[in-house]
C-alpha cells in the first residue's frame, strides 16, 4: 500500500480544517451552489474530453493505483530475478514451479518459463500485458489531470455567476451574503479539488507509470534470460543496466562479497 497518498490527503485536510476553525466554523464554508458548479461543471467538461467508458474505468483505476500500488525497486527485482536464475541453473525450469513471487507480472513470466513456452510467445505476451497496463495507468492520470484543469476554471465561472447575481440584487441586502458566498467558495472549492486531490493524484500516477514501465521491461528481459538458461551472474550483470549509476557499484560490491 502506498501510504504517502493517504498521508498527504489527510495532512492537507487537517491543515485546511484547522485554518477554518481558527477563524469560524465549518458551516461558513459550505455552499451547495458552489459544489454544484465545481463538480457538475468539471464532470461535464471531462465527459466532453473522454468517452464515458474511459471515465468509468479510469477514475476507480486511478484511485486504486494511487493508494494501493506497492512500489518495487529495480534493485529488489534484480536480486529476485538473479535468485530465480540460480534456481533454473540448479533445478532446471521445472524448479520455478515451487518459487514464491509477490509480483504478479513476474509470477506470470516464471510460470511461462516453467511450462516451457517459446521465447517469442513469452516476449509477445508479456509486452502486450505491459503495454495494456501502462495504457490504463496513462488513461487514469489523464482523466484526473483533466478534472484538475477544469476545477479552478469552473471555480472562476462560479465566482463570476455569484458576482453577477450579487450586483443584480444590490437593492435586496438579504441576498448579497449568499451570492457572495457562492462567488468566493466556488473559487476555494475549485482550487482545493485541483491542487489537493486531482493534480497530485495525476502526478502520482505518472510517476508510477514511468516506474512500472522500467520494472516490467526489466522483468521481461530477466524472464527471457531465464528461458535461455543464462547464468545468474550474467543475468545480474545485464539487469544492473536498469539501475541508476550510483546503485550499480554498490550492487556489484555486494555480489562480489557474496561470491567470495
Amino acid at each position: 500500500m502506498d501510504i504517502t497518498t493517504g498521508l498527504g490527503l489527510i495532512a492537507g485536510v487537517i491543515t485546511i480544517v484547522t485554518l477554518i476553525l481558527m477563524g469560524g466554523d465549518l458551516r461558513m464554508f459550505y455552499d451547495m451552489h458552489a459544489i454544484i458548479i465545481i463538480f457538475g461543471g468539471s464532470f461535464s467538461a471531462t465527459l466532453i474530453r473522454f468517452p464515458l467508458v474511459a471515465i468509468l474505468h479510469g477514475l476507480p483505476l486511478g484511485m486504486k493505483f494511487a493508494f494501493t500500488m506497492r512500489r518495487t525497486t529495480q534493485r529488489e527485482l534484480v536480486d529476485e530475478i538473479a535468485g530465480l536464475a540460480e534456481i533454473v541453473r540448479k533445478q532446471g525450469p521445472i524448479g520455478l514451479e515451487k518459487a514464491t513471487v509477490d509480483d504478479p507480472f513476474l509470477a506470470k513470466g516464471i510460470r511461462f518459463v516453467a511450462d516451457g513456452y517459446d521465447g517469442d510467445f513469452i516476449r509477445d505476451n508479456l509486452e502486450r500485458d505491459r503495454d495494456n497496463f501502462l495504457t490504463h495507468l496513462d488513461e487514469g492520470q489523464k482523466i484526473y489531470r483533466a478534472i484538475g484543469d477544469c476545477a479552478p476554471a469552473f471555480g472562476m465561472i462560479g465566482t463570476l455567476l455569484g458576482m453577477v447575481q450579487m450586483f443584480a440584487n444590490m437593492t435586496d441586502p438579504s441576498k448579497l451574503g449568499p451570492f457572495m458566498a457562492v462567488a468566493l467558495l466556488a473559487t476555494l472549492y475549485g482550487a482545493l479539488v485541483a491542487n489537493l486531490f486531482c493534480l497530485p493524484i495525476a502526478d502520482k500516477l505518472h510517476v508510477k507509470l514511468v516506474d512500472e514501465e522500467v520494472n516490467r521491461t526489466l522483468i521481461i528481459d530477466g524472464v527471457l534470460m531465464m528461458r535461455e538458461a543464462k547464468s545468474p551472474t550474467l543475468v545480474r550483470e545485464m539487469l544492473l543496466a536498469y539501475l541508476p549509476e550510483k546503485h550499480r557499484h554498490s550492487a556489484d560490491e555486494e555480489a562480489a562479497a557474496v561470491a567470495a
